[in-house]
C-alpha cells in the first residue's frame, strides 16, 4: 500500500516543478538576424558608434520584446524594444558620482552596510522613472532601486 501512494506523491511532485507558471517571462540569446525588420531599423538608428554584444528575445505576459545589449563610451547600455521597434525601456549606466546627491543618498540608504557596484539609470517611454543598483552584501548580490528623486519606490520598475 505504501509503494503506490509514495509513486504518486512523486509524480505529484515531478509534475509540479516541471510546469511552466503563466506569467513567467523567458528570454533567449538571438542572432541580429532573428529580429524583425522594424526592430532591425530601430537597432540601425540607435547604435551608431556602439558595440553591440548581443540581441535576447524576451516573452513577458504573452507579449514579444526584443534587447539589444550595447556598449556606448565604456559603459553598458540595453534597449528593449517592442515587435514594431518602439522603444519600450533603456537602462543606461551611469557614474554614481554624477548623480544628484539626493540620488546617491538613497541608494546609499537602501544598499545599508552593503557596497554599490554598478549603476543604471532606467528610462521608459523616453521618461526616466528610476535609478538600479548593484550591491554586495556579505558575499551576496542584490539590485535596489530608487526613483528619479532618490526616494523609495512604490514598486519596483
Amino acid at each position: 500500500m505504501r509503494v503506490p501512494h509514495a509513486f504518486a506523491l512523486t509524480v505529484i511532485a515531478a509534475t509540479l516543478c516541471t510546469a511552466p507558471l503563466p506569467a513567467q517571462e523567458h528570454e533567449k540569446r538571438i542572432n541580429r538576424s532573428d529580429l524583425p525588420a522594424a526592430v532591425e531599423k530601430t537597432v540601425a538608428t540607435h547604435t551608431k558608434g556602439a558595440t553591440i554584444r548581443g540581441f535576447n528575445e524576451e516573452k513577458e505576459n504573452g507579449q514579444a520584446y526584443y534587447e539589444a545589449e550595447l556598449t556606448m563610451n565604456g559603459h553598458s547600455k540595453d534597449i528593449l524594444m517592442d515587435t514594431t521597434g518602439a522603444i519600450v525601456e533603456v537602462e543606461e549606466q551611469v557614474d554614481l558620482a554624477s548623480l544628484p546627491a539626493a540620488v546617491q543618498n538613497g541608494l546609499q540608504a537602501k544598499a545599508g552596510s552593503g557596497k554599490l557596484g554598478k549603476v543604471e539609470s532606467i528610462t521608459k517611454h523616453d521618461k526616466l522613472v528610476a535609478y538600479e543598483a548593484k550591491v554586495m552584501t556579505n558575499g551576496k548580490r542584490s539590485e535596489i532601486q530608487v526613483g528619479p528623486d532618490g526616494k523609495p519606490l512604490a514598486h519596483e520598475e
